[in-house]
């Protein structure tokens, strides 16, 4: 159930965009023909007609349009007919329930053609959906904030309440306490779950990376074991002393890192098949006598893979407590159970319901622009963007465990996000046409249709690659139970 109202109130950003453009067109004089929510995949449903515009509903709902009487034309005497069967029209078409209302005649120089506007009104005929996205968003956020009478801080307080009975690490012979607050790990604040998850994946032992230093100071330690064996020669049947194993270097990320915003990108060197098999072997031990060939320096590698120490910092009744050298096994997890609180802004007043939903969205907005940049710039993969799928799941769940308005913020940020994503200057989508409307303006010219066309179906089907991609990186994601 939390998942189908995820999927009706992106429903309802989808038809806010579009009643934005239907609006503005309206207030300009333009004839709108059809107005659809949903794509027209499958079956399809005229629900009424009003004012010379058909609404009709689609069955696939993730999408909408907002059809003008341009869209539907054809010239015939100088005249454009909106949605008149021709003579030469097959059967098949003329059974078509869903077309347009007929005997409706609009001269080519109609001031209802959207054709015939000026440039300003066409800009505020296409940017009318962003628009309208953004004033939506903005009006949920209040709604939200006067309803509940708090607004999320997008941080969370994070506290120890038991051990587990696996043992993971060793943090349970650190004298930790039921309520400990963790503050710090390695010197970064931990205000998510996120932060301490991420923590503890990366520092756990054997992560098929090894620290170069390390890898360094074990080949030299191998050298004053074993002076009687050179660097390259072959260790196969050979048996060789092996030095005690040594942590890592602790684990060290900007802040990027840590709020997902920036890939991580791991600096070590990676191991082979080869090397991984040599390191759960020789981890731990005295000697060995290698049965394949190797040299010193695959030694000196697989013996560099261990583990990352933590340094956690607990809050307890006041006063920081530091626990350094905390170590994790291969399975990367602390050993205790956690509760992660929500923390909250309280609002009072009118002003704090306006303030504070102003702060709230230009907080979000600011990274969602950062983490566009980022994607930009390559340090987000491709491969990390996610859509309607994973919206669905990860927006039902979230109203699942915490909540309707956790599920209303959310559908505010999707709001801002599609508002974003649709004003880029890239053709085929409302920031394109707007590109198009300011070269006309610059250069007096405006492109040509057919111009025009190609170039917005290359980047039309570039879109749908895009969104074929993004749908794998989510049915993926599902299966590996990511989300």
């Amino acid at each position: 159930m939390s998942q189908i109202i995820m999927i009706l109130l992106i429903s309802l950003l989808v038809l806010v965009h579009e009643i934005g453009h239907f609006i503005a067109a309206r207030l300009c004089g333009v004839r709108v023909t059809r107005f659809g929510i949903g794509m027209p995949i499958g079956p399809s449903w005229k629900m009424f007609k009003w004012n010379n515009t058909s609404f009709y509903i689609h069955a696939f709902l993730f999408g909408g349009y907002v059809s003008f009487a341009d869209d539907e034309k054809n010239f015939e005497d100088s005249s454009i007919k909106i949605g008149e069967e021709s003579k030469e029209e097959s059967k098949e078409e003329k059974k078509d329930k869903n077309a347009p209302a007929k005997d409706e005649y609009l001269p080519s120089d109609s001031p209802e053609l959207y054709d015939n506007k000026t440039i300003t009104q066409k800009f505020f005929i296409v940017s009318a959906g962003v628009l309208m996205n953004v004033i939506f968003a903005y009006f949920l956020v209040m709604l939200c904030a006067l309803w509940f009478h708090k607004l999320p801080a997008s941080k969370q307080d994070i506290f120890i309440e038991s051990s587990t009975e696996e043992i993971t690490s060793n943090i349970n012979e650190k004298n930790i306490q039921k309520n400990d607050k963790i503050i710090k790990i390695n010197s970064k604040n931990i205000d998510s779950f996120y932060k301490l998850m991420f923590f503890t994946k990366n520092s756990k032992l054997f992560d098929d990376w090894a620290d170069n230093n390390l890898i360094n100071i074990n080949l030299e330690e191998l050298k004053k074991l074993n002076p009687e064996i050179k660097p390259d020669t072959n260790l196969k049947g050979k048996t060789i002393i092996l030095p005690k194993p040594k942590a890592e270097a602790p684990l060290d990320v900007n802040e990027n890192v840590l709020m997902g915003l920036e890939k991580y990108k791991k600096k070590d060197v990676s191991l082979s098949k080869t090397q991984i098999d040599l390191r759960n072997k020789i981890y731990n031990q005295t000697s060995y006598t290698p049965s394949d060939d190797i040299v010193l320096s695959d030694v000196a590698l697989a013996l560099s893979d261990t583990y990352k120490p933590l340094s956690i910092t607990l809050l307890r009744d006041g006063k920081e407590i530091k626990i350094d050298n905390v170590i994790l096994n291969e399975k990367g997890i602390l050993g205790i159970n956690v509760i992660a609180n929500d923390i909250y802004y309280e609002i009072h007043t009118f002003g704090d319901v306006v303030g504070k939903s102003i702060d709230y969205i230009n907080s979000t907005v600011s990274m969602m622009l950062f983490s566009l940049w980022q994607l930009i710039t390559g340090k987000v993969s491709i491969s990390d963007m996610h859509g309607v799928i994973a919206i669905v799941k990860v927006g039902g769940d979230i109203i699942a465990s915490k909540g309707i308005l956790n599920g209303l913020l959310l559908t505010a940020m999707i709001s801002i996000n599609l508002a974003i994503m649709n004003f880029l200057p890239i053709p085929a989508l409302d920031g394109g046409h707007v590109m198009f409307l300011i070269i006309e303006k610059l250069t007096g010219k405006k492109p040509s249709m057919e111009t025009s066309e190609k170039i917005n179906n290359f980047f039309f089907i570039l879109l749908i690659l895009l969104m074929v991609a993004i749908c794998y990186n989510d049915i993926f994601a599902l299966i590996t139970k990511k989300f």
